[in-house]
């Protein structure tokens, strides 16, 4: 008989140690280091239409702690004051707590919203601009003629130029007193027309069936409406 209770008080000391260590794990768990009243986390619920209740955070380390809080709990968001049951899940919040005798939770003096980082600013892809067409200023008394020819200058000689094209072959076309010079669109001088240069020539034929200019354009990015 004295055997029997010999062994039953050795479980029972056995079940007290057991209860011990999972209430001091849990009051571990449960409490942040006694060093730190302050604790940064992520909301995951709180007691909702509720003066007093919990709420609990998830810490940057997936543990989860839960806090008391009452009517004497200080919320802010963006320097608002709110209450608990205002708190969203999922907001980051600080929390500034104090231990509670014979509480395994803390409570919860104060909570504060962090202010999420804001989003990247998207970046910027470059899009696509095609050229526009250079549509040449109209002057009511120049010349407008009915021939358009794009071609290579070949050569220049006074004021007569030879223009290789690809449909119509060579043509020379002669520079009147009034012909127009247009680079990257902007009016230049006869004296900047080189060999070689591509061009675009606006043109008509006089009396005698010669093909004189009206307009001599040139440039990269110019593309003139025929």
């Amino acid at each position: 008989m004295r055997s029997h209770r010999g062994i039953g008080r050795i479980v029972d000391a056995a079940r007290m140690s057991a209860l011990a260590a999972l209430l001091s794990l849990s009051l571990w768990a449960q409490s942040p280091p006694a060093d730190s009243g302050f604790t940064r986390g992520t909301l995951l619920e709180r007691d909702a239409n509720a003066s007093a209740g919990e709420f609990a955070i998830r810490m940057p380390d997936s543990e989860v702690l839960r806090f008391r809080f009452d009517s004497h709990t200080r919320v802010e968001r963006e320097e608002h004051t709110i209450d608990v049951p205002g708190l969203a899940p999922g907001e980051p919040v600080e929390v500034a707590s104090d231990s509670v005798d014979g509480s395994l939770l803390r409570y919860a003096r104060t909570v504060r919203v962090l202010a999420s980082a804001p989003p990247a600013p998207a970046r910027r892809v470059p899009t696509f601009v095609p050229l526009r067409h250079y549509t040449l200023p109209e002057d009511p008394l120049a010349p407008q003629g009915d021939l358009t020819y794009a071609g290579v200058i070949g050569e220049i000689a006074g004021a007569r130029l030879v223009l290789h094209t690809r449909d119509a072959g060579d043509q020379t076309i002669l520079l009147r007193k009034d012909t127009r010079y247009l680079e990257n669109g902007k009016t230049v001088e006869a004296g900047d027309l080189k060999p070689n240069q591509r061009v675009f020539v606006r043109a008509g034929r006089d009396p005698y069936g010669e093909i004189e200019g009206y307009q001599v354009i040139w440039g990269r990015i110019l593309q003139p409406r025929e």
